[in-house]
């Protein structure tokens, strides 16, 4: 009976510390300016050819409005949100022999880091996955509709955020180049259920796990 008063009155560790790092994990954005631009761009220039009709009459306009939003959204994305917003980047180097290497980057997970944020990580790959889905109903609709002279913006849409999916696709599945088998692999882990904040760490040039092709 004593034994079982002792057990019932011994002091219970709880360790608030990791619920209120999960909860921090799960709700802010610890970068809200990078988050912004991330789908700023994007969305601008699907907006912007959408409505070009409501916006201006000149072509020229519409198109060199929407290709430059394209080519900002390009550069942002590769070199600055997937950095910040899910410990990932991509690149491609020349070697001394001329021979061309596509590198791939994945922060690894360290304690002495903050992770990133679950609401950061959604938000970086539904606007990654998203889009490119746009711009292709765009494609047919535009080839459908016979409207050839919008057909090379479109294709531009396509091609560079296909770009910046496939490049982080790599880096997400640690360089993978069979095609295949990272989309077999990313698509079981879908792309709605993003990964454990764990595995995405602030951005850096220390720590980093590198594949070359």
């Amino acid at each position: 009976m004593k034994q079982a008063l002792v057990d019932d009155t011994e002091d219970v560790s709880l360790d608030f510390g990791n619920e209120e790092e999960l909860a921090f994990r799960k709700a802010k954005i610890r970068h809200p300016l990078a988050t912004f631009f991330h789908l700023f761009f994007r969305v601008s220039a699907i907006v912007i050819y959408v409505c070009c009709d409501w916006f201006s009459r000149s072509f020229v306009g519409c198109f060199v409005t929407v290709l430059l939003l394209l080519s900002f959204d390009f550069w942002s994305v590769k070199n600055v949100t997937g950095r910040l917003m899910v410990g990932l980047r991509w690149w491609n180097q020349i070697d001394e022999d001329g021979k061309s290497h596509w590198i791939f980057e994945a922060r690894k997970a360290s304690p002495h880091q903050i992770a990133a944020t679950e609401a950061e990580a959604r938000i970086f790959w539904l606007g990654l996955v998203i889009c490119p889905l746009i711009w292709i109903a765009l494609f047919f609709s535009t080839l459908f509709s016979l409207k050839l002279k919008w057909l090379a913006l479109v294709i531009a849409g396509i091609a560079l955020q296909a770009a910046n999916l496939y490049g982080y696709i790599l880096c997400k599945m640690g360089g993978e180049s069979d095609i295949s088998k990272v989309t077999a692999s990313f698509l079981s882990q879908t792309v709605f259920q993003t990964a454990s904040p764990s595995d995405f760490q602030k951005p850096g040039l220390e720590g980093l796990e590198i594949h070359k092709h």
